[in-house]
């Protein structure tokens, strides 16, 4: 009796299906790991753009003036160097401004950036801090009138007597806690 083996041409058409199929295999693995990494820069330059974002509303904020026109600049983030290109624009709206921050990994993406993202602001930059929760003519709590005429400053710090309205806390409490905290005795 002899032992039955594989053919030559059995082993032959077996390594012409692995060797057809391995660089498939192969191009799909390196195709996905390029989609890895892009899925990664892209990621980190929609971060790179909300700071900017970010950063600009602080300024603004603090400023209290928007003005049209571009800007451009490299910042730094996970090891590496993103470009960034900021143009605002006044829009039909009335003061409203379109801010468009694209990000990209070198100066030649300036046309085709990893990540754009819109914004929309106002220019209209009047901050106004309600001086209580009520309006004047409502009731508080203990139905006494309010007459509105308290005044508050652009940090929102109430600027009448420090000792007004604390009768009847116990000393040593903070003070503005709510009736129902206050312990009793």
């Amino acid at each position: 009796m002899r032992a039955r083996g594989f053919t030559l041409v059995e082993v032959m058409v077996a390594l012409a299906i692995v060797a057809i199929a391995l660089p498939a295999v192969l191009v799909s693995l390196y195709r996905q790991i390029d989609d890895t990494a892009y899925l990664r820069d892209k990621t980190m330059a929609e971060m790179v753009a909300a700071n900017k974002l970010a950063e600009m509303r602080l300024v603004i904020a603090s400023t209290r003036v928007l003005t049209a026109g571009k800007d451009n600049g490299v910042t730094p983030m996970a090891d590496r160097e993103w470009h960034w290109w900021v143009e605002t624009k006044p829009i039909d709206v009335s003061k409203m401004f379109r801010t468009e921050i694209r990000v990209g990994l070198s100066e030649e993406q300036q046309a085709q950036p990893l990540y754009t993202l819109m914004a929309f602001m106002s220019s209209d930059l009047q901050i106004e801090i309600p001086t209580s929760p009520l309006g004047p003519g409502e009731k508080d709590a203990e139905g006494q009138q309010l007459d509105g005429g308290s005044t508050t400053s652009d940090t929102g710090v109430d600027q009448g007597s420090p000792q007004e309205g604390l009768e009847g806390l116990p000393e040593g409490l903070p003070e503005g806690l709510p009736e129902g905290l206050i312990p009793d005795g």
